[in-house]
């Protein structure tokens, strides 16, 4: 797959198959992270792998769902994630993740892609709900949540409208999930 069409195909998904994603995935996509850039060379982040039904039941209720869709609670039973990955920062490594996190959660999300699994990264957690339900250590902040599982969504990619909601995702009459994108020429501020 070109590289280009990865990143295309790596869409938020907010519904799934319920299908498990087995361990062996998680932890080739730790190691994945593991390769990423790091500041200072610190690697100061840890990751929680969530693989077992039971503990993902744990888990699910303490992540909030998609804020523009206002009367969806998230994921039905039977549509929700098979895997989580907890991104956490080590405070004993460094005093700060710096951008770590965001570089290790997007690769995590590209390798997932890459193995037919989609997912959405959550940073509206409560997290000490999540720290008790998965005995994560004091010393370990909570940074993200990764939730993947075999996509039961389709997401479909349109241009931004105009006006100050356009950036606003939705579900449309055909129930997939629609996003909106800035055209190019609106991100890039020069070329010279």
């Amino acid at each position: 797959m070109q590289f280009a069409d990865l990143v295309a195909k790596s869409r938020s998904v907010r519904r799934f198959t319920g299908e498990p994603v087995p361990m062996a995935d998680l932890d080739d996509l730790a190691a994945l992270a593991r390769l990423t850039p790091s500041g200072a060379n610190k690697q100061p982040l840890k990751y929680v792998l969530v693989s077992d039904s039971a503990a993902c039941a744990e888990v699910f209720p303490c992540l909030a769902w998609a804020a523009f869709l206002t009367k969806w609670k998230g994921p039905d039973e039977g549509e929700r994630p098979g895997g989580y990955v907890v991104v956490c920062h080590d405070k004993a490594v460094s005093d700060s993740p710096g951008c770590d996190h965001g570089i290790a959660a997007q690769t995590i999300m590209l390798g997932a892609a890459e193995k037919g699994l989609a997912g959405c990264i959550l940073a509206s957690i409560n997290r000490d709900k999540l720290r008790d339900a998965l005995d994560i250590p004091q010393g370990l902040d909570i940074l993200l949540v990764l939730a993947l599982g075999k996509p039961g969504e389709k997401v479909v990619v349109e241009d931004l409208a105009p006006g100050p909601d356009g950036h606003k995702y939705w579900r449309g009459d055909d129930d997939a999930h629609h996003v909106p994108k800035r055209s190019l020429d609106e991100l890039v501020a020069a070329r010279h």
